[in-house]
């Protein structure tokens, strides 16, 4: 993976993600302060996930129009200045008005729709075919890195900086990603395509690809189960499972968070390392870690002995991960140039609102019944995913 606009993609990405984090940590921490309010901060994730669900709805439109690295480029230089302004309103406490801060994460998430199926349809463009599981193994790792460390950091930079100037740090992280990712060189041709018809038929187009195709629609029948069965590992579900059956402090909500994150990062790992075992065999990967990650789910929500909740939550990041390259390698060598673009905005809009859909549904369980229940259902849906993966195990197949 020698390739320069390879590097430019993930550490450009891998920039906006961390500014991702850091501004929504030092908002949290605003928002925290000036109204001590949960249903603000509730809001903050919800409309987060209602943003991406929006944008990747309308994504089709900007896809047949735009080559992905202008997508990709615009999308971060209008996040960078929507950031901007943001810094500015609040450094300077031009509004009083917490539904204009709220509306910035609604709006930024909207931006971050286009160019997260922009990114992940690009990769398979900047590195030759038999060194695509191997990529999406770096690129993995790499995300979750960010995720390990960005929360972390995020939380001791605004404790000792204070979330005003944690955002204004992450103006420069944007500024810093946008300039790597005009460094990128697409070598796919880009075909505007015309309109015919209505737009609508455009809006469509994605899921009508998907639907058409046994393969992805396979595929995409197994991630709606786990979108929502995967809600269980939510803050809200955590703080309270930690409490009320583990009998243990806050401290140990962030524990199971970072052992989860590790062991996303060790199964990445693993992926590179084993890349052609790996690549031979995402059929039987795809299958038997999605059963794991059952009963892992399950183990995970009976057990009342921490530090066993610890290993549970690690092994069930390694597996979670394996399960996760295998998939975005299926649609990555089965789609063309074209179609997996739309495939990718197809996955961001439908995930984004059953999360959170979900994570209100979810929650509202976890008040009326014992906590435990909820990873039980979980369990049961995302193992509904695995015997659906074995039934049409046929379709799990890479045209040469």
């Amino acid at each position: 993976m020698k390739s320069a606009s390879f590097r430019f993609l993930w550490i450009g990405q891998s920039m906006a993600n961390l500014g991702d984090i850091f501004y929504i940590v030092g908002l949290i921490s605003i928002l925290y302060a000036s109204t001590e309010s949960p249903f603000v901060l509730a809001l903050v994730p919800f409309l987060n996930m209602m943003g991406r669900f929006s944008s990747g709805m309308i994504s089709p439109l900007l896809l047949n129009r735009y080559p992905l690295k202008t997508l990709l480029v615009y999308s971060q230089v209008s996040k960078t200045l929507l950031l901007c302004l943001l810094a500015l309103i609040l450094v300077f406490h031009m509004t009083l008005s917490i539904l204009v801060i709220v509306s910035f994460v609604f709006a930024i998430a909207f931006l971050d729709g286009w160019a997260a199926p922009a990114s992940q349809a690009m990769l398979p463009r900047l590195v030759p075919e038999n060194e695509l599981v191997k990529a999406n193994s770096v690129f993995s790792i790499i995300y979750e890195t960010v995720n390990l460390g960005g929360w972390a950091l995020g939380g001791l930079l605004v404790a000792f900086l204070s979330g005003q100037n944690v955002i204004l740090m992450t103006v420069a992280l944007y500024l810093l990603a946008t300039f790597l990712m005009t460094k990128i060189v697409d070598p796919t041709k880009f075909y505007r395509k015309k309109s015919v018809g209505r737009k609508s038929g455009e809006l469509k187009e994605g899921w009508h690809i998907v639907w058409r195709n046994p393969l992805y629609k396979s595929l995409y029948v197994i991630i709606v189960f786990e979108a929502v069965g995967n809600v269980v590992w939510i803050a809200s579900i955590l703080y309270v499972f930690v409490n009320e059956i583990l009998g243990e402090t806050e401290a140990w909500w962030g524990y199971i968070n970072t052992t989860f994150f590790i062991g996303m990062v060790v199964g990445g790992i693993i992926c590179s390392r084993f890349t052609s075992i790996f690549e031979k065999n995402l059929k039987y990967v795809l299958i038997t870690f999605s059963f794991g990650i059952s009963i892992l789910t399950l183990l995970f929500g009976l057990s009342t002995i921490a530090w066993l909740s610890l290993v549970f939550s690690g092994l069930n990041g390694v597996f979670q991960q394996l399960k996760a390259i295998a998939t975005n390698t299926f649609l990555q060598k089965s789609a063309s140039s074209e179609e997996l673009p739309k495939i990718y905005a197809v996955e961001s809009a439908l995930v984004s609102l059953l999360f959170a859909v979900s994570s209100l549904v979810f929650g509202a369980l976890s008040e009326i019944w014992d906590v435990r229940i909820t990873f039980i259902i979980a369990a049961v849906l995302l193992g509904v995913a695995a015997i659906y993966a074995v039934i049409r195990h046929r379709r799990f197949f890479i045209k040469d």
